[in-house]
């Protein structure tokens, strides 16, 4: 069996019994062996309902302007901090010369 088969046949076992019970299946709905082969296939519970067509994806949420500037942000303190840690181990350390 082809993934792509698998992938149809998981598919096609999920609507048939989203059609059987007449509302979206759950993972107890099916036996271990079944369910793990359909995960397996289509990934997780809600992205194998999402495959069969059964389920609608959620959007993505847009993070707002504010927010991915101060993510920028971070990301560029870590690794300024990270580079500045760098700088330290590699200065040659001072010695005391008492003398």
């Amino acid at each position: 069996m082809t993934s792509d088969e698998k992938k149809s046949w998981a598919e096609e076992l999920l609507k048939r019994k989203a059609e059987e019970l007449g509302r979206l299946p759950k993972k107890d709905d099916f036996d271990e062996p079944t369910r793990s082969r359909i995960k397996a296939f289509l990934g997780p519970w809600p992205r194998a309902l999402e495959a069969a067509g059964l389920k609608e994806a959620k959007p993505v949420p847009v993070k707002s302007k504010k927010r991915k500037r101060a993510t920028i942000s971070s990301k560029n303190q870590t690794v300024s901090a990270r580079q500045k840690l760098e700088k330290h181990r590699t200065e040659p350390k001072e010695q005391n010369t008492f003398g």
